[in-house]
């Protein structure tokens, strides 16, 4: 064996179909095409949204509401949450890179610190927002509240 008669094993390679190549080849004629019609003709490309001549439904449907461009999307994190994280990995201050590093969210995403739950540790807690009610949990507790930003 050498490299000027190596050879893919028998039928693992297809050619491929010959089409518009004449009668003989058995695909000639309309190239597999069907007869006539728009799609049958070279460099056709169908639009986006084409319905056959029917109005397309992105023309039909009217257009809606509107979107904030000063929207500040939050991810947001209970109480009850930062409990967990805190006995879990024995925090004195959460901030956003614990949350990070806890796999909570990513690196370039604003936390926003919820009340539902509770918590009973002492925590230092560093971030973008707080609800009036986590805020007031947190400082009940003995805990300081610290807005980023």
């Amino acid at each position: 064996m050498s490299l000027s008669n190596l050879r893919p094993a028998e039928g693992s390679t297809k050619t491929g179909k010959r089409i518009g190549r004449g009668a003989g080849s058995g695909l000639g004629g309309t190239s597999t095409k069907g007869h006539k019609g728009q799609k049958s003709r070279s460099g056709y490309s169908r639009k986006i949204g084409f319905e056959g001549g029917q109005m397309p439904i992105q023309r039909r449907l009217p257009k809606f509401g509107f979107k904030n461009i000063n929207r500040v999307e939050f991810k947001a994190i209970n109480l009850d949450v930062l409990q967990r994280l805190a006995e879990a990995k024995n925090l004195a201050k959460i901030d956003v890179q614990a949350l990070v590093d806890a796999g909570f969210l990513s690196a370039n995403q604003l936390v926003k610190i919820l009340g539902n739950g509770a918590i009973t540790t002492k925590v230092d807690v560093e971030a973008h927002a707080f609800s009036k009610s986590a805020e007031a949990a947190i400082q009940a507790i003995g805990g300081t509240v610290t807005k980023l930003k």
